[in-house]
């Protein structure tokens, strides 16, 4: 299947899906749940059909003989999976259009649950009795028949890219509650393509994890980076996720996908499950941003906090009453503490946190003053603003690197706020190109120039390619990276990328350790073309126009001094 088959099968399956939500008994930000359900029922169909013959015939050549297994231990041999017969999704599409259907689907995640432990009370069930409204008995029917299209031969693989576009359009549709699960595919991609995380026997943590996408992109990275099958094997990630239907999300999520891991419902904050400290290859997160309600007595002495500081207020913000208990004044340094003290001698952390992090002061200031002079603070970078579907502000990431050989002394700052592609009126994305393009920077900052020739060879290929309207798009592509770093190395560019050292005059010391990009980075000041003549001309012509608005200003002004006198004397 080719990329444009793929998306003309997400755009035909979530519009499908989309005009049958007015009908259903379901509000909103519940609709998404119980398709999600239907995508998993249709891979669950999909992979076992795949494996059906090769798991029968080694069941029948050693039926009857001290070798013979069940169908179900061979299943689970050959695709680490068991679909009883109740949840064959042929048998669910050709019964009768009627209520009877909500029962049926209901069934078919029960057994499949049972026959696999690791889905134990993470599929959905009871919703479905909401499909099947009365004045409209065929409609869970007809949403099931959506997902019968999706053909028999697609991937494996593009079954998970198909869940996650849901997620995506789910999270959008729902707005600031679908932001609580769902971190944006291209930024997280983006910071994937930064933390290069390198396969084999890594250990992934994400505290916060939602629908665990983070988890999915560095999987698929790694798979397209030519990790081999043993390697993804090794790869283990670990999420904790508080709300129990999130939580369910991030397991199906990662089934879809083949990613081996973890997650654990608990609340990150007074609950740590893996045992975090100092013991993490990876850490990835976008953590909800400002919250003030954690407990200072319940995380005081937690050494995933407490080794860069806990984040206080300067006077004693206890409210009246004996019951209030004083509270961190703002969680974003909790996450950054904890984000750092998770990761081992060599480990590498990117995170989404609030741009108001980046420059914060009081017991902040000093938290961030300490992992800077530790030197693991490698990049920032300021992003576009309507990136997320939760908030509108724009946010920062910011990577870290406890690898000792590093650079210590200095940070990469970029500034991408105006890198964006526009998606609709309120949310914008990286496009893949700009993805491509940003990702290069770190690249060549690190000391790798191959994925520059690379990357030049891909945008020739392309131009190569399509029809002689569409190279323009290509030949700017090719113009950003030469016009950016012509001779294919790392080099500062005003208002797009600057390497601050620490102690350097107007370093980061001297900027009061602050992390905003744009402070460092500069503004980029695009020539228009325009000869010193004829900006002479304009700013002329721009002056003699103010000068009629004042001297109109002023009569208007008489005018209505004149009007309220004759007013006054009646």
């Amino acid at each position: 299947m080719t990329d444009l088959e793929l998306k003309k099968l997400k755009d035909n399956l979530w519009h499908a899906a989309d005009v049958l939500r007015s009908s259903a008994h379901l509000s909103a930000n519940k609709y998404g749940q119980p398709i999600l359900g239907l995508i998993f029922l249709r891979y669950a169909d999909i992979l076992y059909k795949q494996h059906k013959e090769e798991i029968e015939a080694e069941y029948n050549k050693n039926l009857g003989t001290r070798l013979e297994k069940n169908i179900k231990d061979i299943a689970i041999e050959k695709c680490n999976f068991y679909l009883p017969k109740s949840a064959y999704f042929d048998f669910i599409n050709e019964a009768p259009d009627n209520s009877d259907k909500a029962t049926l689907v209901k069934n078919a995640m029960i057994d499949i649950e049972e026959a696999n432990p690791r889905l134990k009370n993470v599929l959905p069930k009871e919703v479905y009795g909401q499909l099947v409204p009365e004045e409209e008995p065929d409609l869970l029917s007809r949403i099931v028949r959506i997902f019968k299209d999706i053909p028999e031969n697609i991937s494996i693989d593009l079954f998970g890219e198909i869940y996650e576009y849901f997620l995506g359009k789910f999270a959008i549709a729902e707005g600031k509650d679908g932001g609580a699960f769902y971190t944006p595919a291209s930024v997280v991609q983006y910071m994937v393509n930064v933390l290069n995380p390198e396969p084999g026997e890594k250990t992934f943590l994400d505290p916060a994890c939602g629908s665990g996408g983070m988890f999915v992109q560095a999987a698929r990275y790694m798979h397209n980076h030519n990790a081999k099958e043993n390697d993804m094997m090794k790869f283990r990630c670990y999420g904790v996720e508080k709300d129990p239907d999130t939580n369910k999300l991030a397991k199906m999520n990662l089934i879809l996908n083949n990613v081996r891991g973890d997650i654990t419902e608990a609340n990150s904050f007074y609950s740590d499950p893996y045992n975090a400290y100092h013991k993490f290859d990876y850490v990835m997160a976008n953590p909800p941003f400002n919250v003030d309600e954690v407990l200072y007595e319940r995380v005081k002495d937690d050494k995933r906090f407490n080794t860069y500081g806990i984040p206080k207020n300067k006077t004693n913000t206890a409210k009246k009453g004996s019951d209030k208990k004083e509270t961190v004044p703002n969680a974003n340094y909790l996450w950054i503490s904890y984000f750092a003290s998770a990761l081992n001698d060599t480990g590498k952390a990117a995170l989404v946190m609030a741009n108001s992090a980046s420059d914060a002061g009081n017991s902040e200031f000093e938290i961030r003053k300490k992992i800077v002079d530790e030197g693991i603070i490698k990049q920032m970078v300021a992003l576009p603003s309507n990136m997320f579907t939760s908030v509108t502000l724009p946010a920062t990431l910011w990577f870290f690197d406890k690898n000792t050989s590093n650079k210590k002394d200095e940070i990469l700052f970029i500034d991408a706020r105006s890198i964006f592609t526009q998606i609709d009126r309120a949310h914008r994305k990286f496009s893949d190109e700009q993805i491509k393009n940003l990702s290069l920077i770190t690249k060549l900052y690190d000391g790798s120039n191959s994925e520059y020739y690379e990357l030049l060879e891909y945008y020739n290929n392309k131009i190569a390619k399509v029809s002689s309207d569409e190279k323009k798009y290509w030949e700017d592509q090719i113009k950003w990276v030469k016009d950016n770093f012509p001779d294919g190395k790392y080099n500062d560019v005003i208002g797009l990328c600057k390497v601050v050292k620490l102690d350097e005059v107007d370093g980061v010391i001297d900027q009061n350790y602050s992390l905003n990009p744009g402070r460092y980075v500069g503004i980029a000041i695009e020539d228009d073309g325009t000869t010193i003549e004829e900006f002479k001309n304009n700013i002329n012509d721009l002056n003699n126009e103010f000068i009629e608005c004042c001297k109109l200003s002023q009569n208007l002004e008489k005018e209505i001094l004149n009007n309220v006198n004759v007013i006054m004397e009646k």
